[in-house]
């Protein structure tokens, strides 16, 4: 399968070598015209020079990269991360305004002698950034190389002076918005800082992360110390309720009794009444209640007893009844009624403390719910303050750097190498220019060529006439010329016979070899030559059929059945006063009129030419005439007119063995071929094969002849054998 692609790619190759020697002319003459319009443009071109100098950019010029200003002032950097700071700067550079005054400066004018336009200028300008570095290079291309020298020089010393002013004009804006906004942010710093201090005063802070440390602390401090007091509190109300038991009385009467008991103004009275009550009892052993002491004593009692109450009254600060043996308690009740005062008022104590912790507590408690509401308030004024105070001292911090930078004269690019005066041109360059031309030249010739020749319908080559016409192919007749004495080229109508040694000779042997296997029931006598239209070479293929059938000994008559275009009479150069036309209507016979041409050759010529050769064809005279010369000839050959053009053929190939189709490539056209191959089929004509004339190249014809020349010595050889056999 490889091997078969290898040939066809071969084949492919040769199809286009020849379509190339087919259209060598046509080839020659395109890249001629190019190389020398090429050569005239190279030759008649102004010497154009270029001159070059390059810049170096910096991120950030000398004061910024101090001040640390980079960040507004002077900065080369992008907007996005796509863009590239040496290209935005190329177009700073390209821009109108600098251009235009450049083009001023200089008063550039085009070739109409108007003032140079801004794209005109642009196209003769280049920039372009060094790759890997931050340097830029700029040409400019002129026919006068100081011109271009000083538009180089003049461009970077203008870019340089703009770039320098626009730092400075920003840094001027800086300034002025810097001075502007200052007092503003001062001012927002002061009412930062007296929020802050008017929410400290306010909620009496001074640290809240340490108070609510502390907090959490006495917190659990006072938690302790509660418990500690209801503990207590407990165990005193115990003793109180015990000692309440025992003594059979409340807290306040204990109290109360404690107090009478240890009144004298109450004790006092209360002793003198019972006195008087002791009286009264041992007096009343002795008389009557009607008695005056006892009465007298009565009396005493009474007024003892209301003095007692008054006293009782007074000593409580109450109204209320004491019982008498109340007033006046033991010694251990004393002491009960003592330690139960005692309990009552730790009780007193420890509740008091009990609910001064718990207020205490509350409060403490309160204080740190209310911390990190406290805090989150704090926190962002603080930070206001912080982002006040922060925004002010950097804008200070960069009015004083723009307020340097502006009285600075600094710029992004300083240049590192001037343009100097070109000694060579850039353009033309007469070699690459030339061959250029001969490149473009040569595509141009060769798609000309390739582009005629698929507009050209024409058969080319021997395999599209196998493949439109599927025929036996019997010989292919190379393209034949010879040069004369004079040295030009001619077409020899009979190569066979006047050089019986070159390609064509041993083609037309191989047709006659070929011819004689086409028919296997009979001998092969009678063909009929044609075409599909003129100028393919039939009559050239028969005369020539002849001589080198008439060369392997056999006696071979040729006929002229062309009476509308003879043209055997001019091959030969014989006379045509009578021949086949007059033959069939009587006026002469066969042998009288063929004429011998060479050895074995006899011409009957077309004679005069009838008003309607068909006729004549289609008689019984000619079938007659054809089978009377095939007893006398070994072989007869009948040139016949084109198959497309007239039906001759078509009646003539009735009668004879069999059609022999000529083929010329570059000359028959695929629709006619096809037209060709339709006619003979429906006509059922018997055709032998087809020979193809007028190849280019010979094929391997060529090997015969260069072989046969080294045996036989010279040229001269061959001519003496071609006269010899034309004798």
């Amino acid at each position: 399968m490889p091997s078969h692609q290898e040939d066809r790619d071969s084949i492919d190759f040769q199809q286009y070598w020849l379509i190339l020697q087919r259209r060598w002319l046509l080839i020659a003459v395109v890249m001629g015209s190019v190389i020398g319009l090429t050569g005239l443009i190279t030759f008649i071109q102004k010497p154009i020079y270029e001159a070059q100098g390059k810049l170096l950019f910096n991120k950030q010029n000398n004061v910024s990269s101090l001040t640390g200003l980079s960040e507004q002032v002077g900065q080369l950097s992008g907007v996005t991360s796509l863009s590239n700071p040496l290209d935005t700067e190329a177009e700073v550079i390209s821009s109108n305004a600098i251009v235009q005054k450049t083009i001023t400066h200089f008063q550039l004018k085009n070739k109409t002698g108007q003032p140079l336009t801004i794209d005109a200028f642009l196209k003769q300008l280049k920039l372009k950034s060094i790759r890997g570095t931050d340097v830029m290079s700029l040409s400019y291309r002129s026919t006068n190389p100081q011109q271009a020298t000083g538009v180089i020089n003049f461009l970077m010393a203008d870019y340089l002076e703009n770039n320098i002013r626009t730092n400075r004009a920003s840094a001027t804006a800086a300034r002025e918005f810097l001075s502007k906004q200052l007092p503003d942010v001062e001012e927002r710093v002061v009412v930062a800082e007296v929020a802050l201090r008017q929410f400290k005063e306010k909620n009496s802070v001074v640290a809240l992360d340490e108070e609510a440390k502390t907090g959490v602390e006495r917190l659990s401090d006072l938690s302790n110390q509660i418990t500690k007091a209801q503990a207590a509190l407990a165990d005193v109300k115990s003793r109180s309720l015990a000692l309440q038991r025992e003594l059979k009385a409340n807290t306040q009467q204990a109290v109360d009794l404690n107090f009478l008991s240890q009144s004298r103004s109450v004790q006092q009275v209360l002793s003198e009444y019972q006195k008087v009550q002791d009286q009264l009892a041992v007096e009343r052993t002795r008389f009557q209640n009607q008695h005056p002491t006892i009465i007298n004593l009565m009396s005493k009692e009474q007024a003892l007893k209301e003095q007692l109450k008054r006293r009782v009254a007074k000593t409580l600060n109450s109204s209320q009844v004491v019982p008498e043996q109340n007033l006046q308690i033991g010694e251990l009740k004393q002491t009960l009624t003592a330690n139960l005062v005692q309990s009552e008022v730790e009780r007193l104590g420890l509740e008091n403390q009990v609910g001064v912790l718990t207020k205490e507590f509350s409060r403490f408690h309160a204080r740190l719910g209310d911390i990190p509401r406290l805090q989150q308030k704090q926190q962002q004024l603080e930070r206001q303050q912080q982002i006040a105070r922060a925004t002010y001292e950097e804008m200070l911090k960069r009015l004083q750097e723009v307020q340097v930078v502006e009285n600075q004269n600094v710029g992004n690019a300083r240049i590192v190498s001037e343009a100097r005066v070109p000694k060579k041109a850039i353009s033309p360059q007469i070699p690459l220019n030339l061959a250029l031309g001969g490149f473009l030249g040569m595509i141009l010739a060769v798609g000309t060529a390739l582009m005629l020749e698929s507009v050209d319908k024409s058969v080319k080559t021997v395999e599209e006439a196998n493949k439109l016409l599927r025929y036996p192919l019997l010989g292919i007749i190379p393209l034949y010329t010879e040069k004369d004495t004079e040295g030009s080229e001619q077409n020899l109508e009979l190569p066979v016979l006047n050089n019986p040694f070159s390609p064509v000779n041993a083609a037309f042997e191989m047709l006659v070899a070929n011819l004689g296997f086409t028919v296997s029931d009979k001998t092969l006598k009678v063909i009929v030559v044609t075409s599909s239209i003129p100028a393919e070479g039939k009559s050239y293929i028969a005369a020539n059929l002849a001589v080198a059938t008439a060369q392997m000994g056999r006696r071979v008559l040729l006929v002229d059945a062309d009476m509308r275009h003879p043209r055997q009479q001019k091959i030969w150069k014989l006379p045509n006063i009578v021949g086949l036309s007059n033959v069939l209507v009587a006026q002469t016979e066969l042998q009288t009129t063929a004429q011998e041409a060479v050895i074995n050759v006899e011409l009957l010529t077309a004679g005069t030419i009838p008003p309607n050769p068909v006729a004549l064809l289609d008689s019984q005279r000619m079938a007659s005439l054809i089978t009377e010369a095939a007893k006398d000839y070994d072989f007869i050959i009948i040139d016949t007119p084109p198959v497309c053009m007239f039906a001759d053929a078509m009646i003539l190939g009735k009668l004879a063995d069999g059609i022999l189709l000529v083929v010329r490539s570059g000359v028959v056209k695929s629709t006619v071929a096809t037209a060709t191959k339709t006619l003979l089929e429906q006509s059922q004509q018997r055709v032998l094969g087809m020979v193809v004339n007028g190849e280019i190249g010979g094929s391997s014809y060529g090997y015969y002849s260069s072989y046969y020349y080294e045996k036989n010595g010279s040229a001269t050889s061959r001519r003496n054998k071609s006269k010899l056999l034309a004798q």
